[in-house]
């Protein structure tokens, strides 16, 4: 498949991807100080595809997991420079999660290098190192699949010739570059069954030779990593460390961790700008403040005992945190934008909601609470029964979710008549067993709430149960009959949820 993107990888400098520290703030602080790319930090395609997209009301793209928390949060100033990085053992999934965020992201790469154990245990990062099929299932599917150039990163293995064969076999893949850190992981060797090699930390010397017979190798762009600790501690050793390795382009972990100006061609920026230009994208893209609290932490490193680093230390707010860095009048300048913001598009949405409302859909104002039902009783199962014992089709849930706060609210036609609660929920299900209780109420049918006392469907219940026992007594099947299940089948709309 055509790549269709102007994403280079000759002749750049890279912010590598680094776990916690390679979040948006970060990235955005890398762009603006000079690097040509930036890789965010390794997401696991399990987590990312339970993930919903939601556009923010800060402009942002947000992949959200099921317990509302901001698994991987871009925008439109990095979207032709940042690369998804994920962790994947399994070329469907990494498939599937790279169109997921395909439209959003310069590019998609494949973590082949890192040497943790919560990685390795699952098959990722370095383990892929002994698995060259699967590496090679990996790619090649990404590189059919998608429009956007396709990367990975590895470590190099126990020997030279080892490693420039293995990345031979990854670039008829048809990867667009290839990252290699210059040290040695601790991964099992595929050559060598037997010999288990000692992981190399990063006090250890860089393969600079190995890297160079890689790039010597191959005609695909190869990567540089690995030179913070040797090589680069200031702008002009970025152009060492690549000729050093004769790569196309150089990637930089802990010495942009440490001082991101170090993208800076006319030099570092004192670290306390650089501090406060951090905080600055912090706040503004609402980034969590423990993430805010480690990366500042990582960049103060010798200086964490003095009386700043005491209290960034004892910060547990984004607001302290801008309190240590004197910078509190522009956390509540920002903060009042963002919520004068936030209140305008409530308005806006609100007017939106009465324009479009149907003057025939029946409303009220009324929740689902479960701690209000028996176990197991809920006012859709109700609502099914009542529609089958009057020979009506079955109820109809049409569920919406809005994207300023991502709430829900459902309508359930019932005999060609729409009913709804005004009230949004957090949830589908919720919204669907309100809207339930709406029609219920203006029917005048039971809805099955404990006040309500033992009605027909509860008894109904309870003897299909008696019976269940009865047959598990007598050791009969206790299969339950298709037309059992189908009188008590109460989550019957499980279709995907449209964005309003």
């Amino acid at each position: 498949m055509t790549v269709n993107t102007p994403l280079c990888f000759r002749g750049k400098k890279i912010l590598a991807p680094m776990v916690r520290v390679g979040t948006l703030p970060m990235r955005l602080l890398a762009l603006d100080y000079g690097a040509d790319i930036v890789y965010c930090e390794e997401l696991i395609d399990i987590k990312m595809l339970q993930c919903k997209r939601v556009i923010n009301v800060l402009e942002t793209v947000d992949f959200i997991a099921p317990n509302e928390r901001v698994v991987f949060r871009t925008c439109e100033r990095e979207r032709h420079h940042v690369v998804f990085q994920m962790g994947s053992a399994d070329a469907e999934r990494a498939l599937a999660v790279a169109k997921l965020v395909e439209s959003d992201v310069a590019g998609i790469d494949i973590n082949m290098g890192c040497p943790k154990e919560y990685s390795t245990k699952a098959s990722m990062g370095a383990a892929l190192l002994s698995d060259p099929d699967k590496i090679e299932s990996i790619l090649t599917t990404l590189v059919k699949g998608i429009c956007k150039p396709v990367t990975c990163k590895i470590r190099i293995l126990p020997s030279v010739e080892d490693t420039v064969n293995l990345v031979k076999r990854i670039e008829k893949t048809g990867i667009a570059a290839i990252a290699v850190h210059g040290r040695k992981s601790l991964v099992l060797s595929f050559f060598c069954l037997l010999e288990r090699k000692k992981e190399e930390r990063p006090q250890h010397p860089v393969h600079c030779d190995v890297i160079k017979a890689i790039s010597e190798a191959v005609s695909i762009p190869v990567i540089a990593n690995g030179g913070s600790h040797d090589f680069i501690k200031e702008y002009t050793d970025i152009e060492t460390f690549q000729k050093a390795t004769a790569a196309s382009s150089v990637m930089i972990a802990r010495a942009a961790m440490w001082n991101p100006s170090i993208f800076r061609k006319e030099g570092l920026f004192p670290l306390k700008e650089v501090m406060q230009d951090y905080i600055k994208y912090a706040v503004r893209y609402d980034n969590h403040y423990t993430n805010t609290k480690y990366c500042l932490c990582q960049m103060l490193r010798e200086q964490l005992e003095t009386t700043q680093g005491k209290k960034l230390h004892a910060a547990q707010s984004t607001q302290e945190i801008c309190e240590a860095f004197e910078m509190a009048d522009f956390y509540e300048e920002t903060t009042a934008i963002f919520e004068a913001k936030k209140t305008s598009l409530e308005t806006e949405t609100q007017d939106e909601d009465d324009q479009m409302e149907d003057p025939d859909v029946i409303k009220m104002a009324v929740r689902f609470d479960k701690r209000e039902y028996p176990p197991q009783i809920t006012p859709k199962m109700y609502l099914l029964e009542w529609c089958r014992k009057e020979k009506h089709p079955q109820p109809v849930y049409e569920t919406v979710q809005r994207p300023l706060d991502r709430l829900f609210c459902s309508v359930v036609t019932v005999a060609e008549q729409k009913y709804r609660s005004t009230l949004w929920d957090k949830s589908k299900k919720l919204a669907e067993q309100a809207a339930a209780i709406v029609c219920l109420r203006t029917l005048g049918v039971p809805e099955g709430k404990l006040c309500e006392g033992e009605t027909h469907l509860i008894n109904k219940r309870k003897r299909e149960d008696q019976e269940c026992l009865n047959n598990r007594d007598h050791g009969e099947d206790l299969s339950e009959p298709s037309h059992k299940k189908a009188n008590f089948i109460a989550e019957t709309s499980d279709t995907n949820v449209p964005k309003m």
